[in-house]
């Protein structure tokens, strides 16, 4: 059996792996002007830096919003295309392990995949994500470089822009410890701090995701949520999440390979329809 070739296709920035024998070779992310530029750049590339040649390879499966632009094989290859949705719900199953989860897909904005063993489908989601940090931090810190805001975020203290519990309650509410969010950027002053700016910036997008995932598996019997995308390479998810998780009663889990996951289940998802 050859190697399988997943892509996830955007319209700057593609992602390619490959499934060898169930094992994730080489992940790798090329970002390029189109997505017909990004995709054959990021093919190339991953041919030529892990030695394979095109007769090693079975299948070329693409997925995500750039795909569509691609209406012929890829360099004579057997070509196909995989559901985006169900894509991340195989990788994020993959990667994890877990098979009774709601996959949370952290792109440009945000959405939700309820996976139950083989029964994988798109339960709805959010119009924030990493678009809507890059956007904002464009009108209030100058800058939409998302390592940037991040790293002024690490200087940052999140009470200086946000309205606490301890600062509305003398005394913990039920279910809400004196420091969690009462209402995001409700402390914000004038003369805020850029770094107290992007501290806030992040919650209030990491938050929303983190919420929105919450109340989708209200009436269900979900507790576990696996993270996946490009937001999860944050370091403020490791300050974020861990806080919802004891507001909530819940886990959340950024797998490893979380930024490469649609790729992988688009593989995978050729790799069973063969078994």
């Amino acid at each position: 059996m050859g190697i399988v070739i997943g892509i996830d296709v955007g319209i700057s920035t593609t992602k390619i792996v490959g499934i060898k024998d169930m094992n994730v070779v080489a992940p790798m992310r090329i970002t390029a002007t189109d997505p017909i530029t990004s995709l054959y750049g990021a093919f190339g590339k991953y041919l030529y830096e892990n030695n394979i040649q095109l007769g090693d390879i079975e299948q070329v499966v693409l997925t995500g919003v750039g795909s569509a632009y691609i209406d012929q094989p890829v360099y004579a290859l057997p070509t196909s295309k995989a559901d985006e949705f169900v894509a991340d719900g195989l990788g994020a199953r993959f990667e994890s392990g877990l098979d009774h989860i709601i996959v949370v897909s952290m792109g440009t904005g945000t959405s939700l995949v309820r996976c139950h063993r083989d029964d994988i489908r798109h339960i709805g989601g959010i119009s924030i994500g990493g678009g809507t940090l890059a956007g904002l931090s464009r009108i209030m810190l100058q800058t939409s470089d998302i390592k940037q805001v991040s790293e002024l975020a690490k200087h940052g203290d999140i009470s200086n822009v946000s309205l606490m519990i301890g600062d509305i309650s003398a005394h913990p509410l039920p279910g809400l410890p004196m420091n969690v969010t009462a209402s995001l950027f409700a402390n914000a002053q004038a003369d805020a701090s850029r770094e107290d700016i992007a501290v806030g910036l992040i919650h209030t997008v990491l938050q929303s995701i983190g919420s929105a995932a919450v109340l989708a598996a209200l009436n269900s019997d979900i507790h576990e949520f696996v993270l996946i995308g490009n937001l999860t390479l944050l370091p403020q998810c490791a300050e974020v999440f861990p806080m919802m998780e004891q507001l909530y009663n819940v886990r959340f889990i950024i797998p490893k390979n979380s930024e490469f996951c649609t790729a992988i289940g688009a593989a995978l998802d050729h790799i069973y329809r063969q078994t």
